[in-house]
């Protein structure tokens, strides 16, 4: 569910309201307790952010592109690397990562939209593991283990 609502944001759909976003999940067949949940475990995320968030210090070194990856991101989209990476958003290691799944899928030029959600799916991924109790409490619908 949580999946489902960030999509809506990370694809620009029309902003819908919380209760029409909570009539489309219903009608995909989310029972409105699990859709609760989701709304819940975002919100104290997003309560939590200022607290669990800690930027790393700003890399003082400069990863240069090879003219392969020139020719296969759009600048706008290694700017937007540059971005994350100074501000120490990502480290070397999940940059790299960023590069190779978007070298991978670049039949045209990578776009700064499709660097964006490579680059939220690659965070996302690394937080996993740090959320997998969370995430198995939400499939299983464990709901009084997941609020303990």
């Amino acid at each position: 569910i949580v999946n489902l609502i960030a999509q809506y944001f990370l694809d620009e759909y029309d902003m819908l309201s919380e209760s029409e976003l909570v009539e489309e999940l219903l009608e995909i067949g989310y029972e409105i307790e699990e859709i609760d949940a989701a709304f819940v475990w975002m919100e104290s995320q997003a309560c939590d952010l200022g607290d669990s968030v800690v930027f790393r210090a700003p890399l003082e070194s400069h990863r240069v592109f090879t003219r392969e990856e020139i020719l296969a991101l759009q600048p706008e989209a290694r700017g937007y690397l540059g971005r994350l990476r100074s501000m120490g958003i990502v480290d070397d290691e999940i940059h790299e990562e960023i590069v190779q799944r978007a070298m991978s899928l670049a039949e045209d030029e990578v776009t700064l939209k499709e660097i964006r959600n490579i680059s939220v799916l690659v965070l996302f991924a690394r937080a996993q593991h740090e959320w997998r109790r969370e995430f198995d409490c939400l499939l299983e619908g464990d709901w009084a283990r997941l609020l303990n």
